[in-house]
């Protein structure tokens, strides 16, 4: 990524950090791809929770990306720049609630979260064009997810 396409961002400062995905999305390719891949290993920890608890930090993780996206782009005067990436950690996670860690449904997972976050079907694409904000940030991922998830459990139940 070029030095003027970070302008205002600071790696010193954990609300950016954060936000990037703690660097995973610095990539210069795909750096959606690479901050979904970067919240794998955190999904894994995840899945170990009970699910009650699985789902207070997915809810606290997207309450805290909504503030952590919003104050990053704003500081990088650029709504949703591409190096932020917090959001695809919370879409990835919502895509793999109630799935026990297993190599193959993590990749099936990610391969799911990633086609609809880049396809963005209806109303994906009119969430990601129409709300603003950190909100506007994070909700087409958070949908994407949900729609990821809906996929991937009927895949289990059918195929699992």
């Amino acid at each position: 990524m070029k030095r003027d396409d970070l302008k205002g961002l600071k790696l010193s400062n954990p609300i950016h950090l954060a936000a990037i995905g703690f660097g995973s999305g610095l990539s210069n390719k795909a750096p959606g791809t690479f901050g979904t891949l970067a919240a794998v290993p955190l999904y894994y920890l995840l899945s170990f929770l009970p699910l009650e608890l699985y789902i207070g930090v997915l809810v606290v993780a997207s309450l805290l990306g909504f503030w952590i996206c919003n104050i990053t782009s704003r500081d990088m005067g650029v709504h949703d720049h591409k190096s932020i990436v917090w959001d695809e950690f919370v879409g990835y996670w919502i895509t793999m609630v109630m799935v026990p860690f297993s190599l193959q449904w993590a990749i099936v997972g990610f391969v799911l979260f990633r086609f609809f976050d880049i396809l963005k079907p209806f109303p994906i694409s009119w969430l990601d064009k129409k709300v603003g904000g950190g909100f506007g940030i994070m909700i087409d991922d958070i949908a994407a997810g949900i729609v990821s998830s809906v996929c991937l459990q009927l895949l289990i139940h059918f195929y699992g």
